[in-house]
């Protein structure tokens, strides 16, 4: 179950299409944020592209907090298609991109 607010995940989406102009504020953003919130920001990644099936998202989770080695701003910032994985993630969990996009702007 997604635990990490829809609108944080938006907020991440929002920053890597900024590539260098948000890449300084997206690494500082992800950093704020809490273990469980890495871990999930994490699993919704793997998620979009297609290393875990939606169902499998907590196991995903479990993943991402067991085999955290490197800061999660750096390993995430550089994931080819950050902000496409995401997207294609909260999608598949099910959550309306569109309307949370619409929430944040």
């Amino acid at each position: 179950m997604l635990e990490i607010s829809p609108r944080k995940v938006v907020h991440v989406i929002y920053l890597a299409r900024e590539a260098d102009v948000g890449s300084a504020e997206l690494h500082a953003f992800i950093d704020a944020l809490n273990d469980d919130e890495k871990a999930q920001l994490t699993a919704v990644a793997w998620v979009g592209r297609g290393a875990f099936e939606p169902e499998d998202f907590d196991e995903a989770v479990a993943t991402a907090l067991a085999e955290a080695t490197t800061p999660t701003a750096d390993y995430l910032m550089g994931m080819p298609h950050l902000a496409e994985n995401l997207e294609a993630g909260l999608d598949a969990l099910g959550i309306d991109v569109a309307g949370e996009e619409e929430d944040f702007l």
